[in-house]
């Protein structure tokens, strides 16, 4: 793909009758692949060079832990992000980013319409990093806030969990993959990456959201 085209318009059949994967409190839908392989490949290469990717520092438990995993943050001017005992400002949205953004809102436009102002990327060199469960329920997402999240790169397991009933929801997403969570998701349920041998090959994943 040139890089003409990979900075071209996308243009996605837009399916207003995406199932719910949740039996209950919350909503989760798979919006499938929605990008050919050779796009897919292309906006993984521009993202695995192009990011400024960070290694995550955390609080936990009294601790400063840094990950493995790499971390990015970008968004619109000022948009900040407090997670972990850090707070995250923003960087410029790169022009991968601005055109996968405008992609995936044109993308809901038919299931829920919204502009997204920030963009958490997170990458995972190899199945030996993974993410452990959690909630994003902080308070500048919103009481229901949504979240679309893409996979680009290896295909990793996403498990969903019940925070009450320990229910498990499991989905295997691709190279492309675009799932979105919403309503009241974030405050019934988490969700994790599971660690696995079996993966040599990275991953990307992006978590497109509005912050209040």
């Amino acid at each position: 793909m040139s890089q003409h085209d990979l900075f071209s318009p996308l243009n996605l059949s837009i399916d207003p009758t995406v199932a719910n994967l949740l039996p209950y409190d919350g909503i989760v839908q798979d919006c499938g692949v929605i990008f050919r392989q050779d796009d897919a490949d292309a906006y993984f290469d521009a993202l695995y060079d192009g990011i400024d990717w960070q290694h995550d520092v955390l609080k936990l438990y009294g601790k400063t832990i840094t990950t493995a995993r790499q971390v990015a943050w970008y968004g619109d001017d000022g948009v900040q992000y407090r997670y972990s005992g850090s707070t995250r400002t923003a960087l410029p949205w790169p022009e991968p980013l601005l055109q996968l953004k405008a992609a995936i809102e044109a993308r809901l436009a038919a299931i829920h319409p919204i502009s997204f102002n920030a963009c958490l990327l997170n990458l995972y060199h190899d199945g030996s990093q993974g993410m452990g469960w959690h909630s994003d329920d902080e308070p500048k997402l919103g009481q229901m806030p949504i979240i679309a999240s893409l996979s680009l790169g290896a295909t990793r397991k996403f498990v969903l969990r019940h925070k009450s009933s320990k229910q498990k929801i499991e989905l295997s997403l691709a190279h492309g993959q675009l799932i979105v969570m919403r309503g009241s998701t974030q405050r019934y349920w988490q969700h994790a990456l599971m660690k696995t041998t079996k993966v040599q090959q990275p991953r990307i994943n992006l978590t497109f959201r509005q912050i209040l």
